[in-house]
């Protein structure tokens, strides 16, 4: 992995789960940003969407299927960690450094369970990984290159310094990007993290709509909900949704598992 570069000033901005109900405010770190950057125009129509799939099983009753956690800031949904771990049901959970800083009980727990969980790099800041000033679903983008590789290198620079391995995966902010930030992330040697299901649409969604959503995963799926925001109902659903799958026999895999069978993908807006 190559050195880390400076992280742009103007690039700090919320994820679009975390905008809506978690704290803005965070203590310093020596590669964060310390201001948000002003609105630019909305570029989602010049990004894409990665998909990803895990190879299929062969049984629909029983699927294989990839539970994939966004961990972006705020704090830790116990109601979805405890169906994990009394389920022993493995998952790829991707964190930022905001939320390793804010949550060292969760990841205490996380790391005493390495079987079940497998921690990839979710950004410094959770900010887009978009090369080029402007917004998407609102939400300030990193700006430039510098900052997009700044976001990259620095969340896995605070994943070492926690203790975790070095990710060898990674998930942006909105989970959209421009071509060439693919290729830069790649470069540095990571894949990128793409999903066919979107479980909780960043937290949004009722209960009943997640877990119908994760219950009827197909064979194959990779599923992307979010584990940082207990105060929402849409990780009751998450938790409900898994259980679902569980009882039916479905497979779990985890990202580190894929021994390149895996369908990767673009979705264009």
């Amino acid at each position: 992995m190559s050195s880390p570069l400076r992280l742009s000033r103007r690039a700090f901005c919320a994820c679009l789960a975390c905008a809506l109900a978690a704290p803005r405010a965070l203590a310093a770190m020596p590669e964060a940003a310390s201001a948000v950057p002003s609105a630019g125009p909305e570029v989602l129509k010049e990004t894409v969407e990665p998909r990803l799939t895990v190879a299929k099983g062969g049984n629909r009753a029983a699927p294989h299927v990839a539970l994939t956690l966004d961990a972006c800031s705020g704090h830790v949904d116990m109601r979805i960690l405890s169906v994990l771990i009394e389920g022993e049901i493995p998952a790829t959970i991707f964190v930022t450094a905001r939320w390793l800083r804010r949550n060292a009980e969760a990841l205490a727990l996380l790391k005493g369970r390495p079987d079940l969980f497998e921690l990839e790099n979710h950004g410094l800041n959770h900010v887009p990984a978009i090369d080029r000033p402007g917004t998407v679903y609102g939400i300030a983008t990193a700006g430039s290159m510098e900052a997009v590789v700044g976001e990259v290198e620095n969340g896995a620079k605070w994943m070492v310094k926690d203790g975790l391995d070095a990710p060898r995966w990674f998930r942006g902010a909105t989970a959209r990007y421009t071509p060439a930030a693919i290729a830069a992330i790649e470069a540095m040697g990571y894949r990128i993290a793409g999903y066919s299901l979107n479980a909780d649409q960043g937290a949004t969604l009722p209960a009943a709509a997640v877990a119908k959503r994760i219950a009827a995963a197909r064979d194959g799926d990779v599923i992307i909900a979010h584990v940082n925001h207990p105060e929402r109902y849409s990780g009751e659903g998450v938790a409900r949704g898994i259980e679902a799958l569980k009882a039916k026999g479905a497979v779990f895999v985890r990202l580190d598992t894929l021994d390149g069978k895996e369908i990767a993908g673009v979705a264009q807006q």
